[in-house]
């Protein structure tokens, strides 16, 4: 089959790989037909490189038909159209009964000091096959895979695999009072739509910010009050303005969805791409103990949001030696939430938003739709913010 390889620092490449069999009796083995590519891939293209090896399947939000399962799988079978969640998890353990499938103890990746596996993404993971191929082998299928109906486009469902429930999760975690306000920082998908979701579930006054014309125009057109960061000459204008719409106190939560890669962060953007052009041996020890992460965003997060408002972290971080403003975390009587989305914990809450009258915006959410043989550019094309590229598809 062909699937998308990471084989180093922005190159990845369309090859062909051997097809995935049924290995365990928990396994399903799906033919896919869309797969996104998500901001979390393009920590694999530059920052998360130590943790990469040549060959790896990227990808991990993909849906499509089953064609096997295994002899444990009992409520699957061939023909049955499915989104597969970016994490696997069993359903079964402590963990996963009490709604954390992402710290899943029957698939943690104990070995790293890591929680549940995730498909295509690092050894710190579980080093497993990801989505953005034409076969996927999905382990734990007696419980992963969501089942949705016959009909309507992927675009409808393909986001149930990652961005809805981790813009869901985003929310959720802000604490959002009913008519309150709640800033977003970063306009990619997970942020825009964190920001229809915020709308939907009652907030009052929802801000977006990011410095991309074509992001900041997708989120207007939804009702969010945007602030264009080229617009401003500091930080502190920046949040002078926000605080302006918000009785001078900051908003009641403010959602990080920028995460490591955040503009504004010179000295730790080095750092980054210094460890990336050291030996993977030596790049990998280096970035378990000492990495950094670029920190302009959360920063922002927390001189912006109001005094006993919350953070909800949802870009991802990968730092181990971060250095926080504790002092002002703390007198400021800040909550802070983050972690990767528990998929099938939201999954029958978001079930009824994809509906026919679509009220989050999923039909048309993609802006790009592209052949799979196509990915090495949509990589650089996504990367460099090319083209209007927001939210990408790919179909093998």
């Amino acid at each position: 089959m062909k699937a998308v390889t990471w084989q180093g620092k922005r190159d990845v490449r369309v090859e062909n790989v051997p097809d995935p069999t049924i290995q365990e009796p928990t396994d399903a083995v799906v033919r896919i037909t869309s797969s996104g590519l998500c901001g979390s891939d393009l920590h694999l293209y530059e920052v998360l490189t130590p943790f990469m090896t040549p060959g790896d399947i990227l990808g991990h939000e993909p849906m499509g038909i089953v064609e096997e399962v295994g002899a444990g799988v009992m409520d699957l079978r061939a023909g049955d159209r499915v989104v597969v969640p970016f994490q696997i998890a069993c359903g079964d353990c402590w963990m996963c009964l009490n709604g954390l499938p992402t710290q899943c103890e029957t698939t943690q990746c104990t070995g790293e000091g890591m929680g549940a596996a995730l498909f295509g993404y690092t050894r710190l993971y579980g080093a497993v096959p990801g989505g953005q191929a034409e076969y996927l082998r999905v382990p734990q299928a007696q419980y992963g895979p969501i089942k949705v109906p016959e009909g309507p486009p992927d675009d409808r469902f393909v986001y149930l695999s990652d961005v809805l429930p981790t813009a869901w999760q985003a929310v959720a975690y802000a604490g959002v009072p009913e008519g309150g306000s709640v800033a977003v920082l970063g306009l990619g998908p997970i942020g825009d739509m964190a920001c229809r979701i915020a709308r939907a579930r009652g907030a009052g006054s929802v801000f977006g910010v990011d410095l991309v014309t074509e992001r900041l125009r997708r989120a207007r057109e939804r009702g969010v009050e945007t602030f264009d960061l080229r617009d401003f000459d500091s930080e502190k204008e920046l949040i002078t303005a926000i605080r302006d719409r918000t009785d001078g106190r900051g908003p009641d939560a403010v959602i990080d969805a920028v995460g490591t890669e955040a503009h504004g962060s010179a000295a730790a953007r080095l750092a980054q791409q210094a460890t990336g052009l050291l030996p993977r041996a030596l790049s990998g020890r280096l970035a378990e103990r000492f990495s950094i992460d670029r920190l302009a965003a959360l920063h922002t997060a927390i001189d912006l949001v109001r005094r006993g408002g919350t953070l909800s972290l949802v870009g991802v971080y990968g730092g181990t030696a971060d250095p926080l403003p504790l002092l002002t975390m703390f007198d400021k009587q800040i909550q802070i939430r983050m972690g990767q989305a528990n998929v099938r914990r939201w999954a029958d809450e978001i079930m009824p938003y994809l509906t026919d009258e679509d009220p989050l915006g999923v039909d048309d959410f993609a802006t790009h739709r592209v052949p799979l043989t196509e990915a090495p550019h949509a990589y650089e094309m996504f990367q460099r913010k090319q083209d209007g590229a927001v939210k990408v598809l790919m179909r093998p």
